[in-house]
Protein backbone atom coordinates (compact mmCIF):
# COMPACT_ATOMS: atom_id res chain seq x y z
CA UNK A 1 0.00 0.00 0.00
CA UNK A 2 1.27 3.58 -0.65
CA UNK A 3 1.15 7.26 0.58
CA UNK A 4 1.62 10.81 -0.76
CA UNK A 5 4.77 9.96 -2.44
CA UNK A 6 4.02 6.41 -1.57
CA UNK A 7 3.22 2.93 -2.68
CA UNK A 8 4.15 -0.47 -1.33
CA UNK A 9 7.02 0.05 1.05
CA UNK A 10 10.06 -2.19 0.98
CA UNK A 11 8.85 -5.43 2.50
CA UNK A 12 12.21 -6.09 4.12
CA UNK A 13 11.99 -3.04 6.34
CA UNK A 14 12.81 -3.97 9.94
CA UNK A 15 10.06 -1.63 11.05
CA UNK A 16 7.49 -4.08 9.75
CA UNK A 17 7.67 -7.66 11.02
CA UNK A 18 5.01 -8.84 8.57
CA UNK A 19 5.24 -8.47 4.78
CA UNK A 20 3.35 -5.58 3.25
CA UNK A 21 -0.12 -6.39 1.94
CA UNK A 22 -0.60 -5.33 -1.68
CA UNK A 23 -3.49 -3.01 -2.50
CA UNK A 24 -5.01 -3.08 -6.00
CA UNK A 25 -4.60 0.62 -6.78
CA UNK A 26 -0.96 0.98 -5.73
CA UNK A 27 1.64 -0.64 -6.04
CA UNK A 28 12.59 -20.78 15.41
CA UNK A 29 13.76 -22.65 17.48
CA UNK A 30 13.65 -22.48 21.29
CA UNK A 31 17.40 -22.15 21.88
CA UNK A 32 18.32 -19.35 24.26
CA UNK A 33 14.92 -19.02 25.89
CA UNK A 34 16.37 -19.75 29.31
CA UNK A 35 14.40 -19.95 32.54
CA UNK A 36 10.76 -19.58 31.55
CA UNK A 37 7.76 -20.98 33.45
CA UNK A 38 7.37 -24.72 33.03
CA UNK A 39 3.96 -24.31 31.39
CA UNK A 40 5.30 -22.03 28.65
CA UNK A 41 3.71 -22.81 25.31
CA UNK A 42 4.65 -19.50 23.69
CA UNK A 43 1.17 -18.07 23.44
CA UNK A 44 -0.19 -14.62 24.10
CA UNK A 45 -3.45 -13.41 25.59
CA UNK A 46 -6.25 -12.59 23.17
CA UNK A 47 -6.93 -9.24 24.87
CA UNK A 48 -4.22 -6.92 26.22
CA UNK A 49 -3.84 -5.93 29.86
CA UNK A 50 -4.48 -2.23 29.31
CA UNK A 51 -3.47 -1.17 32.84
CA UNK A 52 -0.07 -2.88 32.60
CA UNK A 53 2.89 -0.52 32.18
CA UNK A 54 5.33 -2.22 29.78
CA UNK A 55 9.07 -1.88 29.98
CA UNK A 56 11.34 -0.20 27.45
CA UNK A 57 13.36 -2.41 25.09
CA UNK A 58 15.20 0.41 23.33
CA UNK A 59 18.66 -0.78 24.39
CA UNK A 60 18.23 -4.39 23.21
CA UNK A 61 19.40 -5.67 19.83
CA UNK A 62 16.75 -7.71 18.07
CA UNK A 63 15.36 -8.44 14.64
CA UNK A 64 12.11 -6.79 15.75
CA UNK A 65 11.51 -3.18 16.73
CA UNK A 66 11.75 -2.26 20.45
CA UNK A 67 8.30 -0.66 20.47
CA UNK A 68 6.81 -3.92 19.21
CA UNK A 69 8.02 -5.69 22.36
CA UNK A 70 6.57 -2.94 24.56
CA UNK A 71 3.24 -3.35 22.78
CA UNK A 72 3.23 -7.15 22.94
CA UNK A 73 4.12 -7.16 26.63
CA UNK A 74 0.51 -6.28 27.46
CA UNK A 75 -0.54 -9.56 25.78
CA UNK A 76 1.72 -11.76 27.93
CA UNK A 77 0.12 -14.43 30.16
CA UNK A 78 -0.44 -13.14 33.72
CA UNK A 79 2.40 -15.26 35.16
CA UNK A 80 4.89 -13.49 32.86
CA UNK A 81 3.94 -9.88 33.46
CA UNK A 82 6.21 -9.48 36.50
CA UNK A 83 9.21 -11.61 35.53
CA UNK A 84 12.51 -10.02 34.49
CA UNK A 85 12.66 -7.96 31.34
CA UNK A 86 15.15 -10.36 29.79
CA UNK A 87 12.78 -13.28 30.32
CA UNK A 88 9.86 -11.39 28.82
CA UNK A 89 11.97 -10.32 25.85
CA UNK A 90 13.11 -13.86 25.10
CA UNK A 91 9.58 -15.20 25.39
CA UNK A 92 8.13 -12.60 23.03
CA UNK A 93 11.02 -12.97 20.61
CA UNK A 94 10.37 -16.70 20.41
CA UNK A 95 6.66 -16.08 19.74
CA UNK A 96 7.51 -13.68 16.92
CA UNK A 97 10.07 -16.05 15.45
CA UNK A 98 7.57 -18.90 15.41
CA UNK A 99 5.14 -16.79 13.40
CA UNK A 100 7.65 -15.39 10.91
CA UNK A 101 9.30 -17.39 8.15
CA UNK A 102 13.01 -17.97 7.77
CA UNK A 103 12.85 -15.95 4.54
CA UNK A 104 11.33 -12.98 6.36
CA UNK A 105 13.97 -13.15 9.06
CA UNK A 106 16.71 -13.32 6.44
CA UNK A 107 15.31 -10.25 4.69
CA UNK A 108 15.21 -8.40 7.98
CA UNK A 109 18.83 -9.33 8.70
CA UNK A 110 19.97 -8.21 5.25
CA UNK A 111 18.19 -4.91 5.67
CA UNK A 112 19.79 -4.47 9.09
CA UNK A 113 23.21 -4.98 7.48
CA UNK A 114 22.29 -2.52 4.72
CA UNK A 115 21.40 0.09 7.33
CA UNK A 116 24.60 -0.48 9.24
CA UNK A 117 26.66 0.08 6.09
CA UNK A 118 24.98 3.45 5.63
CA UNK A 119 25.16 4.56 9.26
CA UNK A 120 28.83 3.56 9.62
CA UNK A 121 29.81 5.64 6.57
CA UNK A 122 27.39 8.56 6.31
CA UNK A 123 28.29 11.67 8.33
CA UNK A 124 25.15 13.56 9.44
CA UNK A 125 24.93 17.28 8.84
CA UNK A 126 22.77 18.00 11.91
CA UNK A 127 23.10 15.41 14.67
CA UNK A 128 20.46 17.27 16.71
CA UNK A 129 17.85 15.88 14.31
CA UNK A 130 18.53 12.31 15.34
CA UNK A 131 17.07 12.59 18.84
CA UNK A 132 13.58 13.92 19.42
CA UNK A 133 13.56 17.38 20.95
CA UNK A 134 9.98 18.58 21.14
CA UNK A 135 10.89 22.19 21.98
CA UNK A 136 13.11 22.53 18.92
CA UNK A 137 10.99 20.46 16.53
CA UNK A 138 7.36 21.36 17.18
CA UNK A 139 5.27 24.52 17.28
CA UNK A 140 4.31 25.80 20.76
CA UNK A 141 0.61 25.06 20.13
CA UNK A 142 1.37 21.43 19.27
CA UNK A 143 3.53 20.93 22.37
CA UNK A 144 1.03 22.64 24.66
CA UNK A 145 -1.78 20.33 23.51
CA UNK A 146 0.10 17.28 24.80
CA UNK A 147 1.70 18.72 27.94
CA UNK A 148 -1.44 18.51 30.07
CA UNK A 149 -2.90 16.02 32.52
CA UNK A 150 -4.17 12.67 31.30
CA UNK A 151 -7.78 13.54 32.15
CA UNK A 152 -7.87 16.50 29.73
CA UNK A 153 -5.29 15.49 27.10
CA UNK A 154 -7.81 14.17 24.59
CA UNK A 155 -9.79 17.42 24.60
CA UNK A 156 -6.58 19.42 24.46
CA UNK A 157 -5.42 17.55 21.36
CA UNK A 158 -8.83 17.95 19.72
CA UNK A 159 -8.59 21.72 20.24
CA UNK A 160 -5.67 22.06 17.77
CA UNK A 161 -7.23 19.82 15.12
CA UNK A 162 -9.37 20.75 12.14
CA UNK A 163 -11.47 18.13 10.33
CA UNK A 164 -11.99 19.52 6.80
CA UNK A 165 -13.43 16.21 5.60
CA UNK A 166 -14.61 13.04 7.38
CA UNK A 167 -11.62 11.12 8.77
CA UNK A 168 -9.04 13.74 7.70
CA UNK A 169 -7.40 15.99 10.28
CA UNK A 170 -5.00 18.92 9.85
CA UNK A 171 -2.91 20.87 12.34
CA UNK A 172 0.17 23.08 12.65
CA UNK A 173 3.07 20.89 13.76
CA UNK A 174 6.66 21.66 12.74
CA UNK A 175 8.77 24.77 13.29
CA UNK A 176 10.22 26.39 10.12
CA UNK A 177 13.80 25.94 11.36
CA UNK A 178 13.28 22.21 11.87
CA UNK A 179 11.83 21.90 8.36
CA UNK A 180 14.84 23.69 6.90
CA UNK A 181 17.29 21.51 8.83
CA UNK A 182 15.57 18.28 7.81
CA UNK A 183 15.53 19.33 4.14
CA UNK A 184 19.24 20.17 4.37
CA UNK A 185 19.96 16.80 6.00
CA UNK A 186 18.17 14.94 3.22
CA UNK A 187 20.04 16.96 0.59
CA UNK A 188 23.31 16.13 2.35
CA UNK A 189 22.39 12.45 2.30
CA UNK A 190 21.54 12.64 -1.42
CA UNK A 191 24.92 14.30 -2.03
CA UNK A 192 26.65 11.47 -0.18
CA UNK A 193 24.80 8.93 -2.32
CA UNK A 194 26.07 10.59 -5.51
CA UNK A 195 29.64 10.92 -4.25
CA UNK A 196 29.90 7.33 -3.01
CA UNK A 197 27.67 5.79 -5.70
CA UNK A 198 25.92 3.92 -2.89
CA UNK A 199 22.80 2.13 -4.10
CA UNK A 200 19.95 3.06 -1.78
CA UNK A 201 16.40 1.80 -1.48
CA UNK A 202 13.82 4.45 -2.24
CA UNK A 203 10.79 4.85 0.06
CA UNK A 204 8.39 2.72 -1.97
CA UNK A 205 7.62 1.25 -5.37
CA UNK A 206 6.04 4.41 -6.83
CA UNK A 207 8.57 7.11 -5.94
CA UNK A 208 11.89 7.22 -7.76
CA UNK A 209 13.14 10.04 -5.53
CA UNK A 210 13.17 10.58 -1.79
CA UNK A 211 14.94 8.93 1.14
CA UNK A 212 14.06 6.49 3.91
CA UNK A 213 14.94 8.38 7.09
CA UNK A 214 15.01 5.18 9.13
CA UNK A 215 17.83 3.84 6.97
CA UNK A 216 20.34 6.55 7.85
CA UNK A 217 19.75 6.71 11.57
CA UNK A 218 16.50 8.54 12.29
CA UNK A 219 14.45 5.47 13.19
CA UNK A 220 14.72 6.01 16.98
CA UNK A 221 13.65 9.66 16.67
CA UNK A 222 10.67 8.78 14.48
CA UNK A 223 9.67 5.91 16.74
CA UNK A 224 9.65 8.35 19.66
CA UNK A 225 7.50 10.72 17.61
CA UNK A 226 4.98 7.95 17.01
CA UNK A 227 5.07 6.71 20.60
CA UNK A 228 4.78 10.06 22.37
CA UNK A 229 2.52 11.97 19.99
CA UNK A 230 0.97 10.14 17.03
CA UNK A 231 -0.37 7.26 19.14
CA UNK A 232 -2.30 9.75 21.27
CA UNK A 233 -3.84 11.28 18.14
CA UNK A 234 -4.63 7.83 16.79
CA UNK A 235 -6.30 6.80 20.05
CA UNK A 236 -8.75 9.68 19.66
CA UNK A 237 -9.47 9.62 15.94
CA UNK A 238 -8.47 6.19 14.63
CA UNK A 239 -9.34 3.71 17.39
CA UNK A 240 -10.80 1.32 14.81
CA UNK A 241 -7.50 0.83 12.95
CA UNK A 242 -4.89 0.74 15.68
CA UNK A 243 -5.56 3.50 18.16
CA UNK A 244 -2.91 3.65 20.86
CA UNK A 245 -1.54 0.21 19.86
CA UNK A 246 0.50 1.48 16.89
CA UNK A 247 3.91 -0.14 17.32
CA UNK A 248 5.94 0.11 14.11
CA UNK A 249 6.61 2.73 11.47
CA UNK A 250 8.15 3.52 8.09
CA UNK A 251 9.54 7.07 7.94
CA UNK A 252 10.66 8.77 4.76
CA UNK A 253 10.67 11.95 2.68
CA UNK A 254 9.37 12.36 -0.86
CA UNK A 255 10.53 14.94 -3.40
CA UNK A 256 8.50 16.49 -6.22
CA UNK A 257 9.41 19.01 -8.90
CA UNK A 258 11.91 19.49 -11.73
CA UNK A 259 14.13 16.40 -12.11
CA UNK A 260 12.13 14.77 -9.34
CA UNK A 261 8.83 12.92 -9.14
CA UNK A 262 5.99 15.01 -10.54
CA UNK A 263 2.74 13.47 -9.28
CA UNK A 264 1.39 10.39 -7.59
CA UNK A 265 -1.49 8.22 -8.74
CA UNK A 266 -4.59 7.16 -6.84
CA UNK A 267 -3.66 4.74 -4.05
CA UNK A 268 -3.87 3.73 -0.41
CA UNK A 269 -1.01 3.47 2.07
CA UNK A 270 0.77 0.54 3.67
CA UNK A 271 -0.21 1.80 7.10
CA UNK A 272 -2.96 1.94 9.65
CA UNK A 273 -2.42 5.69 10.10
CA UNK A 274 -0.47 8.10 7.86
CA UNK A 275 1.12 11.37 8.99
CA UNK A 276 2.09 13.71 6.13
CA UNK A 277 3.88 17.01 6.82
CA UNK A 278 5.09 19.47 4.19
CA UNK A 279 8.69 20.61 4.75
CA UNK A 280 8.87 23.10 1.85
CA UNK A 281 10.37 24.51 -0.26
CA UNK A 282 8.72 26.97 -2.69
CA UNK A 283 6.30 25.24 -5.07
CA UNK A 284 3.05 25.38 -6.94
CA UNK A 285 0.55 22.55 -7.31
CA UNK A 286 1.01 19.20 -5.62
CA UNK A 287 -2.40 19.16 -3.93
CA UNK A 288 -3.58 15.95 -2.31
CA UNK A 289 -6.99 14.68 -3.36
CA UNK A 290 -9.02 12.33 -1.17
CA UNK A 291 -11.90 10.09 -2.21
CA UNK A 292 -13.06 8.16 0.87
CA UNK A 293 -12.34 4.79 2.46
CA UNK A 294 -13.21 1.49 0.77
CA UNK A 295 -12.72 -2.24 1.32
CA UNK A 296 -10.55 -4.20 -1.11
CA UNK A 297 -13.54 -5.30 -3.21
CA UNK A 298 -14.74 -1.75 -3.78
CA UNK A 299 -11.43 0.10 -4.00
CA UNK A 300 -12.28 1.65 -7.37
CA UNK A 301 -15.87 2.69 -6.74
CA UNK A 302 -16.93 6.31 -7.21
CA UNK A 303 -16.60 8.72 -4.29
CA UNK A 304 -19.64 10.25 -2.67
CA UNK A 305 -19.87 14.06 -2.78
CA UNK A 306 -19.01 14.38 0.91
CA UNK A 307 -15.88 12.21 0.41
CA UNK A 308 -14.32 14.50 -2.20
CA UNK A 309 -11.66 16.71 -0.63
CA UNK A 310 -8.58 18.52 -1.97
CA UNK A 311 -5.78 19.65 0.32
CA UNK A 312 -3.11 22.26 -0.43
CA UNK A 313 0.19 21.80 1.38
CA UNK A 314 1.54 24.44 3.75
CA UNK A 315 5.11 24.05 5.11
CA UNK A 316 5.04 22.92 8.72
CA UNK A 317 1.39 21.88 8.60
CA UNK A 318 0.41 18.23 8.98
CA UNK A 319 -2.41 16.12 7.65
CA UNK A 320 -3.23 12.76 9.24
CA UNK A 321 -5.61 10.08 7.99
CA UNK A 322 -6.25 6.33 7.81
CA UNK A 323 -3.83 4.54 5.54
CA UNK A 324 -6.75 3.06 3.63
CA UNK A 325 -8.19 6.48 2.84
CA UNK A 326 -7.93 6.66 -0.94
CA UNK A 327 -5.88 9.57 -2.20
CA UNK A 328 -3.34 10.83 -4.72
CA UNK A 329 -1.13 13.84 -5.40
CA UNK A 330 -1.55 16.22 -8.31
CA UNK A 331 1.42 17.45 -10.31
CA UNK A 332 3.86 19.87 -8.73
CA UNK A 333 3.95 22.43 -11.54
CA UNK A 334 6.73 24.71 -10.31
CA UNK A 335 9.48 24.72 -7.69
CA UNK A 336 10.24 21.80 -5.39
CA UNK A 337 8.00 20.16 -2.80
CA UNK A 338 9.42 17.96 -0.03
CA UNK A 339 7.21 16.10 2.46
CA UNK A 340 7.83 14.01 5.53
CA UNK A 341 5.76 10.81 5.68
CA UNK A 342 5.32 8.55 8.68
CA UNK A 343 3.39 5.35 8.05
CA UNK A 344 2.30 4.04 11.44
CA UNK A 345 1.30 0.42 11.78
CA UNK A 346 0.01 -2.03 14.33
CA UNK A 347 1.47 -5.51 14.49
CA UNK A 348 -1.55 -7.77 14.03
CA UNK A 349 -1.31 -10.76 16.34
CA UNK A 350 -2.31 -13.99 14.56
CA UNK A 351 -5.46 -15.48 16.11
CA UNK A 352 -3.62 -18.76 16.66
CA UNK A 353 -1.15 -17.22 19.12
Amino acid sequence: MPADGAADRQTNSPSSPLPATPIPTANGNANGIGSLPMNSNFRLRLNPRQDHQPESYEDLQSEFTPLLFSSLERYLPPNLLNVTRDTKHRYMREVLRRYSTEGERNRVQKHREYRMRIISNYQPLYRDLYKLNATNFFTPSFIKAFMVGDHIRDESIKSIMSEPAPGIYTFNMLQPHFCEMLVAEVENFEKWILETKFRVMRPNTMNKFGAVLDDFGMDAMLEKLMEDFIRHISKIFFADVGGFALDSHHGFVVEYGFNRDVELGFHVDDSEVTLNVCLGKQFSGGELYFRGVRCDKHMNTEALPEEIFDYSHVPGHAIIHRGRHRHGARATTAGQRINLLLWCRRYIIPSTL
